[in-house]
């Protein structure tokens, strides 16, 4: 995992109003959670991009007026107008306290399906996985190049060395499919036997002759004369 150094201060206002002054001089209200206590501080917006702004799971050395701490980012928020950050949480970590994050997928590789006229199919862009600050990547690589038609890689056939995943182990992450071709087909009704002939429409030449065939006898003679 990478670590990233980040600078804050203690707020000395906690609400909407001093959350609001903050950010008119361009600084993001933040809390850091996990700890013997909640803390309330903020973070220059300009320095928060590096951090926020990336798939990547980053460790955030904190320094919050001189008391240092790693953590991550837990949960963030945007203007709804524009993509200013306006507010962030982070959550402590400890070296030996396993910790839940969503790691990015990265496919590497050409599958041998889409030499044979697949297509590969990213199903999941990011797993959730547990484990140690040390054993967590910052994103995982997975190789597709082995990837055939018709077959798929699950959440149970990724490598993933001291982390546990929290994902169904039958969850697809990749896929080789055959794409489907729409082809349009005429479908041409046939006409029910004993049904009348549609107004406007010529009778079969199996059907003019049939009156004729009505006035012979069973056996295909004329009938008798009176």
């Amino acid at each position: 995992m990478n670590k990233v150094a980040l600078s804050g201060a203690v707020r000395n206002q906690v609400g909407t109003k001093g959350a609001a002054q903050l950010r008119r001089s361009k600084r993001v209200p933040c809390v850091l959670y996990g700890g013997s206590g909640v803390v309330h501080f903020s973070v220059e917006e300009a320095s928060l991009r590096k951090v926020v702004f990336t798939p990547e799971v980053n460790g955030i050395e904190l320094d919050i007026d001189g008391s240092k701490t790693l953590a991550m980012v837990h949960q963030k928020q945007f203007h709804p107008l524009n993509d200013r950050v306006i507010h962030v949480d982070f959550m402590e970590m400890k070296e030996d306290r396993e910790a839940k994050v969503q790691l990015s997928i990265r496919l590497s590789g050409q599958p041998m399906g889409v030499r044979n006229g697949g297509k590969l199919n990213q199903v999941m862009r990011k797993v959730a996985v547990k484990g140690l600050p040390s054993a967590i990547p910052t994103h995982l690589d997975v190789d597709v190049s082995k990837l055939d038609v018709n077959q798929s890689i699950h959440v149970s056939d990724l490598s993933l060395p001291g982390l546990t995943p929290l994902d169904r182990p039958e969850d697809v992450v990749a896929s080789v499919k055959v794409p489907k071709k729409v082809e349009e087909v005429a479908v041409v009704a046939a006409p029910v036997a004993g049904a009348a002939p549609a107004a406007g429409t010529t009778p079969a030449a199996g059907d003019a002759a049939k009156p004729a065939a009505d006035a012979k006898g069973a056996e295909g003679k004329p009938a008798a004369k009176k």
